[in-house]
């Protein structure tokens, strides 16, 4: 009898344990959302996710159907599942949006641990509409919003925006068709991001994603196809930095940049790992680093990164712009095992909102690495990379020689918006390096298809360098010298 009662006791225990753990997962469908794609649902989402977090926490689950909802506030211990064939949808109407509150967004949260967004459906933020329907508010003077090139500025919606938050998972979800930024985590710890898809092309300014200030972020296994820079990084905030993050696995497709630092980098980056990525048909760099706010980057490693169709190779910069009296800074970059190809056409066409050509040299513009005078880029390494150039430059349209006057020529511009665009015509057809100090090519090779009146190489106040194995291939040079220094020095 002791045993049946014992028995009896755990079975109990078992059975309210089950319940528990079953009573963490809510139907949307039980607190009223409807999934016609009619119904505006923002206060019974809202609820839903209020109740779920003041009652332990668990995930409200949306299944096959589409569910229209203004801003949602994201709360602690919640996690928004949706199944295959669930749609989250946007609401085309802007009133149904944080209006006039910085980073008004479909998904917002602020200060809030342990969340999630999850699942095989669909966020879809109806951008391009959303966005029209705010510009129709902004002329008729409903709303006051700078409208720059007829572009609103500040009241666009991002699909996901997360803030000072602990312990986010966003995973297989699709994210598309934002009005602005795809999605933002910005000072947040702790954050994986696995397995996503985000096709958002429909209107200006489309970070695929944009990871602010973050420490301890990972970004694995992922498709951005945006149509602006794919995957960013940022620094808001001087007295912070992005710190211990890495991006591996991921494919990124472009009309801006593939992967980028910047441009605003008021704090900086450190230990940064980007590692076996993709990227094509993108309309600048396929990597680059920009830091002209005061922002310090160190110890970043880039790994197997395989580039094609790309409107430039490598571009690392130091400026001047916003920094506030505070010296930008690079130094210890590794870039190893990296294959890239640029095109002579434009790689981006066929975009809703192609890359401005007008902004762009004539002729094709090498890899770059530009630090400022008396503030270099330093200790840079470059091992196992090819680049392949489409060639054929032509200097009777537009010409950039290496003789000391034209060196001399290229203006700083420290306080530009970084390009590698920026100096227009640059003197060399595969790699250019000016205020840099300490820097390796190892098992280098580049590649000219079509015969170049340019050098290959040209390093202008590059001091240190060091070249081992450096291969320059360009038909008919005919002994051409390809490597000009111009007050540089090589170790010896």
């Amino acid at each position: 009898m002791k045993n049946l009662k014992i028995y009896f006791t755990l079975l109990l225990c078992a059975i309210c344990s089950f319940g528990l753990v079953q009573a963490k997962d809510y139907n949307a469908s039980y607190f009223g959302i409807k999934s016609n794609g009619t119904t505006l649902n923002t206060t019974s989402i809202q609820r839903a996710i209020d109740f779920i977090s003041e009652n332990g926490g668990g995930t409200l689950k949306f299944y096959v159907g589409r569910y229209l909802t203004g801003t949602i506030h994201m709360k602690s211990n919640v996690t928004i599942h949706l199944e295959e064939g669930a749609v989250l949808l946007g609401s085309t109407n802007i009133n149904d949006y944080n209006v006039g509150t910085p980073n008004n967004a479909l998904i917002y949260g602020k200060g809030v641990n342990n969340v999630g967004i999850t699942g095989k459906g669909v966020i879809d933020g109806q951008g391009k509409e959303v966005a029209y329907n705010l510009m129709d508010y902004i002329h008729k003077g409903i709303i006051k919003d700078p409208l720059d090139y007829d572009r609103p500025r500040s009241n666009r919606p991002k699909a996901i925006y997360l803030r000072e938050c602990n312990q986010v998972t966003v995973k297989h979800v699709t994210v598309k068709n934002a009005a602005d930024w795809v999605q933002t985590y910005d000072q947040c710890e702790d954050v994986l991001i696995d397995s996503i898809t985000v096709d958002s092309k429909v209107f200006w300014n489309n970070d695929g994603i944009d990871i602010v200030d973050c420490k301890n972020l990972k970004l694995l296994n992922s498709y951005i196809d945006a149509s602006d820079d794919a995957i960013c990084l940022k620094s808001h905030d001087a007295s912070k930095m992005n710190e211990n993050i890495e991006i591996r696995n991921c494919v990124a497709r472009s009309s801006a940049n593939g992967i980028k630092f910047g441009t605003v980098s008021a704090g900086g980056y450190k230990n940064i790992r980007i590692i076996n990525n993709r990227v094509y048909d993108t309309f600048r760099s396929a990597f680059t680093i920009a830091t002209p706010d005061g922002g310090k980057v160190e110890n970043v490693l880039v790994d197997s990164l395989y580039a094609y169709n790309t409107g430039n190779a490598i571009y690392l910069r130091i400026g001047a712009r916003w920094n506030k009296g505070r010296q930008g800074s690079i130094d210890g970059v590794v870039m190893q095992n990296i294959y890239i190809e640029v095109p002579a056409d434009k790689p981006d066409a066929g975009y809703a909102f192609e890359g401005p050509v007008e902004d762009n040299p004539r002729n094709i513009s090498p890899a770059s690495i530009i630090g400022l005078k008396g503030q270099p880029v330093k200790n840079v390494v470059l091992k196992n990379v090819e680049i392949v150039y489409p060639g054929g430059s032509n200097p009777n349209y537009a010409f950039r020689g290496t003789s000391a006057k034209e060196l001399d020529s290229i203006p700083e511009m420290e306080a530009a918006y970084p390009e590698f665009s920026q100096f227009k015509e640059l003197p060399a057809w595969a790699f250019y390096l000016r205020h840099v100090e300490g820097v390796t090519f190892e098992n280098v090779k580049f590649t000219a298809k079509d015969k170049e009146y340019r050098p290959a190489v040209v390093m202008d106040d590059v001091k240190n360098a060091e070249l081992k194995n450096v291969q320059y291939i360009e038909p008919n040079k005919k002994g051409k010298k390809q490597l000009v220094l111009y007050k540089s020095t090589l170790k010896k």
